[in-house]
């Protein structure tokens, strides 16, 4: 008999205690294992005990906010990060974004849409290329002093390692995958975030901003009203 996969398990930081709990339980029906934080600080100690596989983090918090939460984790951990932002803020979630976080949604939100999108966040975590390399080999690509290496799921700049998050990768990816090719904004949500429909062209500004002070800012070149490409 085949044991059973362990549950994903997701550390959800909410200070509202009915949002905090009806979200759980529905969580918990989609067999996800859920432990709960009420406020920054409580997030930092169960981050570092349970080591979840994706966290879903409001930005309003009590003494420690989400934006410094989330700023912490990045420090030592690339995990996927969900922010939640009750007034659906712009500035809220671009700082979010900056902050690290992969994603995020706005309260009150569908619980279908929350479970795709978390879905989605723990799939771009394995960051499996969905296409093979276009070169035989090693696997490793080099654009300058930038390599890809595909089977390693590493990055090096000038033989350094760039460290990632796992949706900055499969974004660098799908550009390797296009090398001089231009790809709108709407194709990179729909490629690296698995939006079917519409989205938010801000995750891929704020992604792209941060994926270029990692690997360089003239690596990726904006073509102005049609998008971005990788520079071969």
């Amino acid at each position: 008999m085949v044991p059973e996969e362990p549950a994903a398990r997701i550390l959800m930081v909410e200070d509202d205690a009915v949002i905090r709990e009806a979200t759980q339980l529905t969580l918990e029906r989609h067999g996800y294992d859920v432990t709960t934080a009420e406020d920054g600080l409580e997030a930092i100690e169960r981050f570092e005990k349970i080591h979840p596989d994706v966290v879903m983090l409001d930005i309003m918090l009590p003494g420690l906010d989400g934006i410094s939460v989330c700023r912490r984790v990045r420090e030592t951990s690339t995990v996927p990060i969900v922010m939640v932002s009750a007034r659906g803020d712009a500035l809220d979630v671009v700082l979010g974004l900056e902050a690290g976080a992969d994603d995020y949604v706005t309260k009150p939100f569908d619980t279908q849409v929350l479970v795709a999108r978390l879905r989605a966040v723990m799939r771009r975590a394995v960051a499996d290329p969905e296409r093979p390399a276009p070169t035989a080999g090693s696997g490793v690509e080099s654009f300058g002093d930038l390599e890809l290496d595909r089977e390693a799921l590493e990055v090096r700049r000038g033989g350094s390692t760039v460290q990632l998050t796992p949706t900055e990768l499969k974004l660098l990816i799908e550009f390797a995958n296009n090398p001089g090719v231009v790809l709108s904004r709407s194709t990179l949500l729909q490629r690296v975030w698995d939006y079917e429909w519409g989205g938010d062209g801000r995750l891929v500004d704020v992604h792209l901003q941060r994926l270029r002070t990692k690997i360089g800012a003239d690596r990726i070149e904006t073509v102005r009203g049609f998008g971005y490409k990788l520079r071969a």
